[in-house]
């Protein structure tokens, strides 16, 4: 034999060598029991009651529509832009405006050169009256006039500022400091009165709006704690509360009103949807760690100790409670013990470990 062949032979007995001890390690290690920590299930105190989904929106939020006729000559804003009141918006086509204004212009102008008239008319007749001329029905007379031609021109006057007024509505200005939410209109679209043109809301205060059950409703307002979660996981309570005196007739919901706080809105934006967590009396519960339940599917299950290794068992949740656990409706007991990990006791080795822990 070769040196070269022999070097080759030596390299693959060590090589052989290896693989069998690794693979005799595997197996060892296979076969060695994997202790999994469980955990003695125990009744603890917690909140009744229920959550629901609530959707922020702004407390102040206003269509802003078209009070005069025309074309849309012109929109300054666009979604998302911040407005400041009495902003110059939107303009509307305002040449039949001006026409009116100018045609009570004209009026008032008429109207005042008759006073003007009817005036010296009846200081002319009271002068000659006075001398024994002209009779007393004439200054009657020559008076109704002149109230008649003050009654006009205050007609007309009252005209022209209505004029000037429907001028003034072509101009579309913001009526608060905010947010454009949305704009209904563009440039060119025809405008008549109480067609919207935007959308517009203050970004404070903001409130958050939850549709009750009226199945529900009882409990909702026997609850003794209401609390909103923030997205960044707080708790807050709202700064007041109201409810809609009536039932929506389609979904059968009461709408309620939570008020926030000027901190708690910082976090927080119109159309956002929040949980809110309407609590009663503390009651005492069956709690599991929340990752000790398998979730497949519809399953759930927990895997119970079972002499000197785990079963699964199918159990029924009720309400999850954060960092307590999730309540176990039925399926398991008082003081039995299950895997804290799931997938490790769903190995063919797993033991329970030596010390159980117990739940809080």
């Amino acid at each position: 034999m070769s040196t070269q062949q022999f070097s080759a032979w030596s390299r693959a007995v060590r090589s052989l060598w290896l693989f069998s001890a690794l693979a005799t390690l595997a197996n060892a290690w296979a076969q060695a029991p994997q202790q999994v920590p469980v955990a003695a299930l125990q009744l603890a105190p917690v909140a009744t009651g229920f959550e629901l989904d609530g959707v922020v929106q702004p407390v102040r939020q206003s269509t802003v529509a078209a009070q005069a006729n025309g074309r849309v000559l012109s929109l300054l804003v666009r979604a998302g832009d911040r407005v400041k009141r009495g902003q110059l918006l939107a303009t509307i086509d305002d040449r039949e405006a001006q026409t009116g204004v100018q045609r009570s212009q004209a009026q008032l102008a008429q109207a005042q050169a008759e006073l003007f008239n009817a005036q010296a008319s009846f200081e002319r007749t009271r002068d000659l009256q006075a001398r024994g001329f002209l009779s007393a029905a004439a200054l009657d007379t020559a008076q109704a006039q002149l109230k008649t031609t003050q009654a006009v021109r205050d007609q007309a006057d009252a005209g022209l500022r209505q004029s000037a007024l429907a001028q003034g509505f072509t101009r579309v200005t913001a009526p608060f400091d905010g947010w454009v939410l949305q704009t209904q209109a563009e440039a060119g679209d025809l405008a008549v009165p109480g067609k919207p043109l935007l959308t517009l809301y203050a970004p404070l205060p903001l409130r958050v709006v939850v549709q009750v059950p009226v199945s529900r409703a009882g409990a909702a307002r026997s609850a003794s704690l209401l609390e909103i979660r923030l997205p960044d996981g707080r708790w807050v309570k709202p700064a007041a509360k109201s409810t809609v005196p009536s039932a929506d007739p389609v979904s059968q919901t009461v709408e309620w009103r939570l008020e926030l706080t000027a901190e708690s809105a910082k976090a927080l934006l119109p159309g956002q949807q929040v949980r809110v967590r309407f609590a009663g009396a503390q009651v005492s519960r069956l709690l599991a760690p929340v990752g000790s339940v398998l979730r497949r599917g519809e399953l759930t299950a927990v895997y119970v100790v079972s002499g000197k290794g785990f079963a699964l068992r199918t159990v029924r949740l009720g309400a999850s409670h954060g960092a307590q656990g999730v309540e176990i409706l039925a399926g398991l007991a008082e003081g039995e013990r299950i895997a804290l990990d799931p997938v490790q006791a769903g190995m063919a080795q797993a033991v329970p470990a030596a010390a159980p822990a117990a739940t809080k």
